[in-house]
């Protein structure tokens, strides 16, 4: 390895003209004496490794930079904020917090070396230091209080190629020290204040935490996808025993905080992390009403007595090498199928890979998941087989020869289609709302749901949760007809039509005049004087901008509104069209025109924020898919047209995932699906590309396949903060571009696990009783779903659009099935679907997709040998006696194409018409053309 040192090469002079971009003058405090910023004056010391350019202030060893070699500049550091982020309050990397108090105590004592800067001691390095690969070793005693009861060094060395922090922390004293809280702080560029999409696809990251004890890591990848992709691993003992969330401000700080950065928080800027080795101070007192991931400890140091901990930097080349690149440097590895959430009728399999063989492994709760060990495969991955017994969170721990621990989180759920019927019973009773004087005229409807409480959110001073509006208003009536399409019920799609013609149309949307089709903000508003005395909660302040009075209200501008009604009306347009006797109040054809005609005024009316890509855009394309089917050229020719021109905006642009928000994870859905259509199939790839910069695969439910979403709790939660949500709606939407792409290159198996991942994380805030939440509070003070439904609707539909059985063969991991269970016999492979609505199979090795309109699935079988597919259909009933029967190829992985029923059947709208019975229905599939096997 080469390694060389550059001398000081960069003044503080120099930092504020590459510190002084557009945006961030304004964002910071004014006015303040730089401390590190004099301490700049000093210069910085440089190391190059093979993997990064380490560059750290010479005089606080702090990080001033770190750039991967083959980066082209790019920093995973705020580098270019160091200097309007010099004074004292600032975390950077390198940085230590600790909660101390003496054994026999009870009051911690917290110290943070980002609190009060003062030059820190460089420390002479003899010759086996320098052998060892140490660079540098400071003595932190002068930046801490002159009462740190401990000796504080910090060493910053090259291991094996890679750059290593390590903290060593000695008892001098005469009495025993006890750590409750050790943390490194993480400082990685998130920051997007000031900077528009361009400038922070180019040089921002998000971290994702895998809170996993020994096994645990934190990945750092780019905004844009691209790699490479920072690791930061434990080096020697040091446990990823939580991830605590630096506190910040929404405004400017005037003075530092102990374990506060003055970084503004806003909806650009997330907040900072750190590596908790220790946790039990914070678990004692903040966090004593939360479940942690894993259990919080503390460190005793007596008289004499010292502890290293630290972190190591790995570098991948890119996101789906983050696995191998942990494997390649001996970390422990686990990869779960179908991921981590865990219907209880689902067989699931967890492969680890570590040099030291297993041990033990244990589940807490006991019994909440069935464990068998299920032999290794060809390259040492050990299998378990997995059954989810209990429901509700379950952590497994794993424990290796040589002593190292890792956790694994998973989430054990009712099996898909029980729990989606739950929800559906809970909308329709709980969460319906029938008030014949509502002064709103909100009745009848679905509306938002405080679980808290138990009843529904009538007022909010956000006036669209109580308002049938916005995403946290539409949600619940959103969830509620999508749940009607996969899983019709006709008593409940009776008080779905009561809804819709009771108050959607006509009331959320106009009827008639130059509004026609178009959706207002709110049925809900604040204006006293247009109400009785003492009518609004006192208890609520309805003094700011989220509180719109009746003119406000009835706004048509805002686009996001739009999506939602055409979704519920292309719902019952499809129950209308594919079965007998579900619909009655209009017939299928009123029900696609609104569909068409309320897309067009999205395009009319709100055509300020249409410009964007809209969640659940996905709608569109398929009422533009429908109208061609049914014949109405005209109407699609038009829709077309119109959506033609928005991609072509999004072409020229690159990176078009602008929304309301400055940065967003809710236009790259539509985005993607127009791209793709047009076959823009650049943009497409671009947008697939930014997606998988933030939905991780990470063996933790919370975080698998969970999109990156920190803000929406601030307007549909009940508990408003910006905070990490954990499968918001996001996971959702952003699983249908991801699993497309997938259905286009099965060869991808990383592209199915995120898109699975967010597919399931759409229900896993369903709770015993069917109540959906909006999202998870991952901060370790919560760690539980939100009271409020909120926004969850979008992520239902995400799921609805999504929710079916992805088949593959792995060349490590065999056969593996996502929504379903499988069995093999000899080269016939046997799939019993057990996703929510059983209408959608995907065969990877032919690229088949198969996709019923109405029925359902009951069993595929695959002969890998002569490549014949035969499905089998579920009984039909009352309300359906014929299935309609798609088939794609999507790929062609094995050179087998044209693959078509054998038997001769009528085709209607592009379908195979399939007679169903009182007993199953058997469709016999088969290649027509080879092309080269």
């Amino acid at each position: 390895m080469q390694l060389t040192k550059a001398a000081s090469w960069l003044t503080c002079a120099m930092l504020l003209v590459l510190a002084g971009g557009q945006g961030f003058g304004q964002s910071y405090p004014a006015g303040r004496a730089s401390t590190l910023g004099a301490m700049l004056d000093q210069g910085l010391e440089q190391y190059e490794t093979p993997d990064l350019t380490l560059r750290l202030v010479r005089s606080s060893g702090t990080v001033a930079g770190l750039e991967p070699r083959n980066g082209d500049g790019f920093d995973f550091t705020p580098a270019e904020l160091l200097a309007a982020r010099s004074t004292d309050g600032y975390y950077h990397l390198g940085d230590l917090d600790l909660r101390l108090r003496e054994v026999g105590t009870s009051e911690w004592h917290g110290y943070s070396t980002a609190l009060e800067r003062h030059p820190v001691k460089v420390l002479p390095l003899g010759p086996s230091a320098q052998k060892s690969g140490v660079l540098e070793r400071d003595d932190l005693r002068p930046t801490l209080p002159a009462e740190f009861p401990l000796k504080a060094t910090r060493s910053w060395s090259v291991v094996d190629g890679h750059i290593v922090l390590r903290f060593t922390l000695r008892n001098s004293g005469k009495r025993g020290i006890e750590i409750g809280a050790l943390g490194i702080p993480l400082i990685f560029d998130n920051v997007m204040n000031g900077k528009n999409l361009d400038e922070a696809h180019a040089v921002c990251s998000f971290s994702d935490p895998s809170i996993a004890m020994d096994g645990g890591y934190v990945q750092v990848t780019r905004l844009n996808g691209h790699g490479p992709a920072l690791l930061v691993v434990p080096d020697g003992k040091t446990p990823f025993e939580a991830y605590n969330p630096i506190a910040g401000t929404h405004g400017r700080m005037r003075k530092a905080a102990l374990f506060e950065d003055l970084t503004p928080r806003s909806m650009t800027f997330e907040g900072f992390y750190e590596w908790m080795v220790a946790s039990a101070a914070y678990q004692q007192n903040e966090w004593k009403q939360a479940e942690p991931w894993n259990p919080a400890t503390s460190i005793v140091l007596d008289p004499g007595q010292e502890r290293t901990v630290g972190v190591r930097f790995l570098v991948a080349d890119s996101i789906r090498d983050i696995e191998k690149t942990l494997a390649d440097n001996g970390r422990p590895v686990a990869i779960g199928f179908p991921g981590y959430i865990l219907p209880q009728d689902i067989e699931a399999s967890l492969f680890l890979k570590y040099p030291k063989r297993v041990e033990k492994v244990t589940v807490e709760p006991a019994g909440a998941i069935d464990v068998k060990a299920d032999g290794t495969t060809e390259h040492g991955w050990q299998r378990y087989a997995l059954r989810g017994k209990q429901w509700g969170r379950a952590r497994l721990t794993v424990t290796y020869a040589d002593g190292a621990v890792e956790t694994v989180q998973y989430r054990v759920m009712k099996p898909e289609a029980e729990a989606v019927d739950d929800m559906g019973r809970f909308l329709f009773t709980k969460q319906w709302f029938d008030v014949k004087d509502d002064p709103f005229h909100r009745s009848p409807s679905v509306m938002s749901y405080d679980r808290e409480v138990n009843a529904i959110v009538a007022q909010d001073s956000r006036v669209w949760i109580a308002g049938l509006g916005d995403e946290a208003g539409s949600g619940s009536w959103l969830a509620a007809a999508m749940k009607e399409y996969g899983r019709p019920e006709k008593h409940q799609i009776a008080q779905l039509e009561n809804f819709v013609d009771g108050v959607l149309w006509g009331g959320l949307q106009q009827k008639d005049g130059p509004g026609k089709y178009g959706v207002r903000k709110s049925l809900f508003f604040y204006q006293p004087d247009q109400l009785p005395a003492g009518y609004y909660r006192k208890d609520l302040d309805w003094s700011s901008w989220e509180s719109w009075n009746k003119e406000a209200s009835e706004d048509l501008g805002r686009s996001y509104n739009y999506p939602h009604v055409v979704a519920a009306y292309w719902a019952l347009y499809r129950l209308a069209r594919e079965h007998q006797g579900l619909v009655t109040h209009h017939d299928w054809r009123w029900y696609l025109t609104q569909s068409y005609e309320t897309t067009m005024a999205m395009t009319r009316l709100g055509q300020g924020l249409a410009q964007f890509g809209q969640m659940e855009g996905d709608v569109f394309v398929a009422v533009l898919d429908d109208l061609r089917r049914e014949g109405m050229t005209t109407e699609a020719a038009t829709l077309e047209a119109a959506m033609r021109a928005r991609a072509e905006v999004w072409q020229k642009q690159a990176y078009p995932f602008g929304s309301e928000m400055p940065w967003d994870s809710t236009g790259q859905e539509e985005v993607y699906a127009w791209t793709r259509y047009f076959g823009m199939n650049d943009k497409a790839q671009v947008t697939l590309d930014a997606i998988t910069g933030y939905m991780p695969t990470i063996p933790s439910w919370g975080y698998n396949g969970s999109a990156r979403r920190y803000w929406d709790f601030l307007y549909g939660g009940k508990y408003p903060r910006i905070e990490r949500q954990l499968h918001h709606y996001g996971s959702g939407i952003n699983a249908i571009p991801v699993l497309d792409a997938y259905r286009r290159d099965p060869s991808d198996l990383y592209l199915l696990r995120i898109g699975y991942g967010g597919t399931m994380g759409a229900l896993s805030g369903i709770d015993q009783e069917g109540f959906a939440s909006a999202a998870f509070h991952s901060y370790p003070d919560k760690m539980a779903f939100d009271p409020y439904t909120g926004d969850y609707g979008p992520n239902f539909f995400g799921h609805a659009w999504n929710t079916g059985t992805y088949v593959a063969k792995d060349v490590e991991f065999g056969w593996l099935v996502f929504g379903g269970n499988l069995s093999t016999k000899g080269n016939v492979v046997t799939v019993e679907p057990r996703d929510s609505f059983r209408q959608r199979v995907f065969l990877a090795p032919l690229g088949l997709w198969l996709t019923l309109d109405s029925g359902q699935f009951e069993r595929v079988t695959f002969n890998e040998a002569t490549d014949s597919v035969e499905v089998e259909l579920a009984p039909g009933d009352a309300y359906t006696s014929i299935a309609f029967l798609r088939i794609e190829q999507t790929a062609h992985p094995n050179g087998v194409s044209n693959i078509a029923p054998l038997e001769k059947l009528a085709v209607e709208r592009g379908a195979y018409v399939v007679s169903l019975g009182v007993a199953s229905t058997t469709v016999r599939l088969g290649a027509g053309v080879s092309a080269g096997k």
